[in-house]
């Protein structure tokens, strides 16, 4: 399949700027892959779908504000920094992307808050939007982390063209986000109430946590149109022993299986046995998957509705099938239901 294929034109009301007001009363659509049937229901309608000791795999990274404003030194000049992955903590080396890019060169300082107690050096080209930068900071690493939370913002998608907000801090996140390390959230978990996790609890449903950290590499847009040609930005990777085991004894007992998200997929996805069965990871992935794709875990999965020509959207039509996601999709907008980071939500049976 062609870069091509995955494109489509989405009315502008129909992008999510805000969340449902409760979590799990977003909108659910339903597909059935073996029957080909579309359903419309609430996303707290899931419990239906799921009994004792079917699986569901979440991911549990947890994104950490990474949209800092600084100023150039001399000009003056509002750069915005985001910020990507630690490269060194002693060191206190991050890989960033700047915007605007032009203005940033090697040698360049940046100053950060009003009282500019956090300054940063360029001392690297990374890409034509990425940097190194050096952070140079007064004080021990911890008191430099909580620097930078206070500094930095919630790192809404770019198509979100509002202001953060203070409710952002605590709904751009999944209530069961433990480890820090992602630059945005794992979406489809956003729709997940307390109450929602612990009524598939009592129904006997078992979790299985995985940590994807969710970098660059889940958003950088495909410049080819051949597909096979694209490479993923590696992003960090943990799968636990406890994880596997729940998912394994799923899969012996012939369970529904469940992926909440493209990145638990992708996670999963990246540590598979030639016999069809979850290892543990404690690594990197840079794993793309996209039509044709034969799936070895997860059977079902959970997602949002993904921007045009993205490789979240390729992965979703390569586990229910081109056509069929085409159909939904046109479906949806006809249904005016709401799209990207902020919107309703995706059973894929």
């Amino acid at each position: 399949m062609k870069l091509s294929h995955f494109g489509f034109n989405l009315p502008d009301e129909l992008l999510a700027e805000y969340p449902a007001e409760n979590r799990d009363e977003s909108r659910l659509m339903v597909l059935n892959r073996k029957e080909q049937t579309i359903e419309h229901k609430m996303f707290k309608d899931l419990i239906d779908y799921f009994d004792e000791e079917d699986v569901l795999i979440l991911n549990n990274t947890k994104v950490f504000p990474a949209r800092l404003y600084g100023n150039k030194e001399k000009t003056g000049a509002r750069i915005e920094v985001f910020l990507l992955r630690e490269l060194n903590e002693e060191q206190r080396l991050w890989d960033v992307l700047v915007d605007p890019a032009r203005k940033i060169r090697i040698g360049n300082k940046l100053y950060f808050g009003d009282d500019d107690t956090l300054v940063a050096e360029v001392i690297d080209n990374t890409t034509s939007r990425g940097r190194t930068l050096r952070f140079l900071y007064d004080g021990s690493y911890t008191e430099f982390r909580r620097k930078l939370n206070e500094l930095g913002e919630t790192p809404l998608p770019k198509y979100i063209k509002r202001d953060v907000e203070p409710d952002d801090e605590e709904r751009y996140q999944t209530i069961y986000a433990k480890n820090e390390g992602a630059v945005a959230a794992p979406t489809a978990g956003l729709h997940f109430s307390k109450h929602l996790l612990k009524r598939l609890e009592i129904k006997g449903v078992d979790f299985a946590e995985v940590t994807l950290h969710v970098g660059l590499g889940t958003f950088n847009p495909v410049e080819v149109e051949d597909l096979s040609k694209h490479k993923m930005d590696s992003e960090e990777l943990k799968i636990d022993e406890k994880a596997v085991n729940i998912v394994n004894k799923g899969i012996e007992n012939k369970k529904r299986i469940c992926a909440v998200g493209t990145t638990a997929m992708r996670a999963i996805e990246s540590s598979v046995s030639s016999n069809g069965r979850l290892n543990e990871i404690d690594g990197w992935t840079n794993k793309f998957i996209f039509p044709p794709y034969d799936f070895s875990i997860a059977n079902s999965m959970i997602t949002n509705f993904h921007t045009p020509k993205s490789t979240l959207l390729m992965m979703v039509s390569a586990f229910a099938g081109h056509d069929f996601i085409k159909k939904a999709y046109e479906e949806a907008v006809k249904e005016k239901y709401k799209f990207y980071s902020y919107g309703d939500a995706m059973l894929i049976l």
